[in-house]
C-alpha cells in the first residue's frame, strides 16, 4: 500500500527542526519532537515510519497507523539491505516521513541513508518510542513516546 503523497509542507515546526539540523550539520531534514509528531501526522502532513523489528513491535508496542520498514530485522539486527526500496514503495521520496524507533538512534540512521537515496523530508523522531536509558539502565522512565502518554497499542 503506498501512503499518498505528502508534499513539502509549511509548518514551523518542520522549518525550525529542518534550520537546527543545517546548523549542526546533520545529514538528515532534522529531528522532531514525540508530541510534535503527533501533531503532523494527525494534520495528515507527515507519515509516521515505524523502523523498529517486527519482535519490538509485537512485544513492545507501537503506534497504531504507523507504516513499518523495519531499518533491522530479527534479534541481532541485521541491517534491512531492502530499507530504502521499502520505504519508497510505502511512502514515496517525496512525503514528509517522521522516522521512529527504540531510542531515535537508529531512525537517525535510517533518516541519513532515506536522504542518501533522495528523500527531502526524512525526519527522526527523537526520544524514540521507548525513550534514554536512565541510571539503572531502564527505558521508559524519562522520555519517549509511551512515556509521554501518547497514543500506542500493543498486541
Amino acid at each position: 500500500m503506498t501512503v499518498e503523497l505528502i508534499e513539502r509542507v509549511n509548518s514551523p515546526v518542520l522549518d525550525a527542526a529542518r534550520a537546527a539540523a543545517s546548523a549542526a550539520g546533520l545529514p538528515f531534514a532534522g529531528g522532531i519532537a514525540p508530541r510534535d509528531a503527533l501533531a503532523l501526522v494527525e494534520s495528515g502532513h507527515a507519515v509516521l515510519v515505524d523502523v523498529r523489528t517486527a519482535e519490538e513491535r509485537k512485544f513492545v508496542g507501537y503506534v497504531s497507523g504507523s507504516v513499518h520498514v523495519p531499518w533491522a530485522t530479527g534479534t541481532s539486527l541485521t541491517r534491512n539491505p531492502r530499507f530504502v526500496r521499502e520505504l519508497e514503495a510505502k511512502t514515496g521520496k517525496d512525503a514528509v516521513v517522521l522516522l521512529l524507533c527504540r531510542s531515535g538512534n537508529r531512525s537517525a540512521l535510517a533518516a541519513e541513508a532515506a536522504t542518501k537515496a533522495g528523500f527531502s523530508n526524512a525526519f527522526n523522531v527523537l526520544e524514540g518510542f521507548e525513550g534514554q536509558l536512565d541510571a539503572q539502565q531502564r527505558r521508559g522512565t524519562q522520555d519517549g513516546w509511551r512515556f509521554l502518554g501518547l497514543p500506542w497499542v500493543q498486541d
